[in-house]
Formats: structure tokens, C-alpha cells, sequence
């Protein structure tokens, strides 16, 4: 089999750049290793910037979106027992989010993909990229019991960070930065009504709290732990518990969450990653392929969307002009994007958490840095318009 371009993996990158291929008329071949019902559940991001929302609706995928979606117009900081808003619209011109969970996208893509896009192959294993510096790069994988190869013109990693396709650019040529952090989040669902229509990020000298929302009806909540934590020594009275302490208001003593019946409880590692260049050849990395952002800045989606626009752009310019142009510029254009999110990510990060090894100098930095945001309209907006998505590059 051959197609133009041979996409590894059906995340939301993935399928996002398979729906912008079709739509310009390019043909691809998605290959995803696990089955269908394990992608539509896997728990990741939940927060859209504006640019994110608008090529989902261009490319057909913002019906449930624009139907469920949870339209954001800002976040609320907490800190030293005080809470401020940063108002998103007005700092940015009109720039909002939108909460609508990653593996709802993924579901809207995936029937779309289905209906009338390109092949989508589910448990479909790939192991091996080759050929990627020369004209016609072949994909091994195993679908259905049997090995089977793909030749294509082009490969696009969005295979995440464990894939494989990160590993087919020689170590010479690759360079990885990276920084692990010295804490985790212990994130739950649970079937309580959010107790406020934003997201609020707590500073807290018991650490790093997080109350997001993935309904009307259901929390989205996070819990800054020590490295290694089991999720089984955190019972649910615990939980809630550290949660309230850690949003206190010292205006508002008996504030509390609405609590409920947890569902899923997880713990997530922390870190920031990113490899260069992301092209060699006729690879292209996409996504946590190439990146991974801190989850506190909400840009792991968002980036990895991007990421896959900036491709299709590339890819539809091949198509009516022969230019590789901007498949050339690929890499350049994006990492400039990237490493000012990882920039933010870091930023709200090291802010919000409480290093194991903070001294109090380190704590009251911490403070006036928030201190400075809830009190200059420049700090506010620096803030805001990362938050919301700079805008893309022409």
C-alpha cells in the first residue's frame, strides 16, 4: 500500500492532520496501535485555545464542540489566602478557551475520519520507520496478525513519546532538552458540579492545586504530590480534604468544594521536553513526538495542534505549487512556537509549585511574581495572551 502521507498515530494529532489533508484533497493512511475504544477514553487535556476551536470548526469537527463546549473568559489565582481574575477578553482583545475534553475531540475526529476520510487503522503496530532520508520512506507495522509495509512520500510522527518515529532520527542529529520536575499532580474525576465557572489555580505552602471541569456535572481536579506517589494512599476523604485547605480564602473561611463520588484517580509525572530539529528527511515529528509541555500552562494539545496546521499549510503548498517551502521551514516555524510555550509552561509551573527544597526567599519570589499579576495589566496580559494562544505565523 501507498499513500502520500503515512501518519503514525491517532491522537488528536494524528486525526486532526488526516481531516486537514482530506479536506485539501492530499491523501493519508492513519495508523494507530491501539484499538478504538481505548483511544476514545484516554484521559488527557481539556482546556482549547481559540485557534485550536477555530480549525476544528473549519474542518467540520465543532458541531459538539460549539454544542458542549465550555466557553472560558479567564482563570482565577489564588494566593496568600486571596483570590484574583485575569479577564482573558479583555487583556487580549476578545481571545477566550474553551473546556471540551481531548478525548471528545478525538471522537468527533474519529467519526469524521471514518465517514469519509482515509483509512484509519486501529491495533495497527507500528515498528519501524526506514528509508526517511530518501524519496519513498516505507512504515513496518502488524495489523491484524499480519506484517504489512506502507510506503509513502512523507512520514508524520504523532506517535507520542514513547513512539517510534522520534527514534528514526540518528542520535547525531537529534538533540533532546529536557527537565523533569521534583514534583507530581494526583489528578481525579468525580461526579461533582464545579463549585465556579473558571478554572482556579491555587499557590498554597501545602503546594500546588488545580480545580478544573470537564461538564456541568463532573470535576476535573489536581493535587500537587512528591515523585512516586501510589494514588491508593490518597483515600477520597483525603483528597477532598487537602483540596479545601489548599483553596482557602482568608475573606471567605467557609468556602469548600462540592464534593462527590470520585471516579478515576491518577498520578501524573511532570516534566519538559522537547527534540531538534523536527524534520529529518521526510520525517516530520508532531505533538508529544517532539514536545512535552508541564500541564499547568495548558499547551500540550494546543501545541501539538498547531503543530499539525503549520503541516497541512506545508503540505497543501507542495500540492498546487511543487514548493517545498515550507515543509523546509517546518521545524524552524514551530520550535519558535514551542519553546515560547514550554517558556510559559515553565513560568506558571515554577510559580505555582512548592519545590521539596524551596526556601522561604524562594516562596516569597513566588508571591511577588503573583503579586505582580494580580496588580499590573501588562503581568496580567503576558499572561493572558499565552494563555489564550499567540497567534499563528503566516
Amino acid at each position: 500500500m501507498h499513500t502520500t502521507v503515512g501518519i503514525i498515530g491517532g491522537g488528536p494529532a494524528g486525526l486532526l492532520l488526516a481531516r486537514l489533508l482530506h479536506n485539501a484533497g492530499i491523501d493519508s493512511v492513519v495508523l494507530e496501535r491501539k484499538d478504538r475504544a481505548y483511544v476514545e477514553q484516554r484521559q488527557r487535556a481539556g482546556i482549547l485555545e481559540q485557534a485550536t476551536v477555530d480549525v476544528l470548526r473549519a474542518c467540520g469537527a465543532g458541531a459538539r464542540l460549539d454544542a458542549e463546549g465550555m466557553p472560558h473568559d479567564g482563570i482565577e489565582l489564588r494566593f496568600a489566602g486571596r483570590a484574583h481574575r485575569v479577564d482573558f477578553p479583555e487583556l487580549t482583545g476578545g481571545r477566550r478557551v474553551w473546556v471540551y475534553a481531548q478525548t471528545e475531540v478525538v471522537k468527533d475526529l474519529i467519526a469524521l475520519q471514518l465517514a469519509d476520510g482515509g483509512p484509519l487503522l486501529f491495533e495497527a503496530e507500528v515498528h519501524a520507520v526506514e528509508g526517511v532520508d530518501g524519496d519513498r520512506p516505507l512504515i513496518r507495522y502488524t495489523h491484524e496478525g499480519r506484517e504489512q509495509t506502507l510506503t509513502c512520500d512523507y512520514v508524520v510522527g504523532c506517535d507520542g513519546f514513547h513512539g517510534v518515529a522520534r527514534d528514526a532520527v540518528p542520535d547525531g542529529v537529534r538533540t533532546t532538552y529536557e527537565r523533569v520536575y521534583p514534583y507530581s499532580w494526583l489528578g481525579i474525576l468525580a461526579d461533582a458540579p464545579p463549585v465556579y465557572d473558571e478554572l482556579i489555580y491555587a499557590h498554597s505552602e501545602r503546594g500546588f492545586a488545580l480545580a478544573s471541569m470537564r461538564s456541568p456535572s463532573v470535576s476535573r481536579l489536581y493535587l500537587q504530590v512528591p515523585n512516586g506517589t501510589d494514588p491508593a494512599d490518597w483515600s477520597d476523604e483525603r483528597i477532598w480534604d487537602e483540596l479545601d485547605a489548599r483553596f482557602a480564602l482568608t475573606a471567605n473561611p467557609g468556602w469548600r468544594l462540592k464534593r462527590g463520588p470520585v471516579t478515576a484517580k491518577a498520578v501524573l509525572p511532570m516534566r519538559s521536553h522537547v527534540t531538534e530539529p523536527m524534520r529529518y528527511g521526510r520525517l516530520l515529528l508532531a505533538g508529544d513526538a517532539a514536545h512535552i509541555v508541564p500541564p499547568t500552562g495548558a499547551k500540550g494539545l494546543n501545541l501539538a495542534a498547531t503543530d499539525v496546521i503549520v503541516l497541512a499549510r506545508a503540505f497543501a503548498r507542495l500540492k498546487e505549487t511543487g514548493s517545498t517551502e515550507l515543509l523546509d521551514a517546518y521545524s524552524d516555524t514551530c520550535l519558535r512556537r514551542v519553546w515560547r510555550a514550554e517558556h510559559f509552561s515553565w513560568f506558571m509551573t515554577t510559580t505555582l509549585h512548592t519545590d521539596p527544597d524551596q526556601s522561604p526567599f524562594e516562596t516569597k519570589l513566588q508571591l511577588s511574581q503573583l503579586h505582580r499579576v494580580a496588580t499590573s495589566r501588562h503581568a496580567a496580559a503576558e499572561l493572558a495572551e499565552n494563555y489564550t494562544g499567540l497567534a499563528l505565523e503566516d
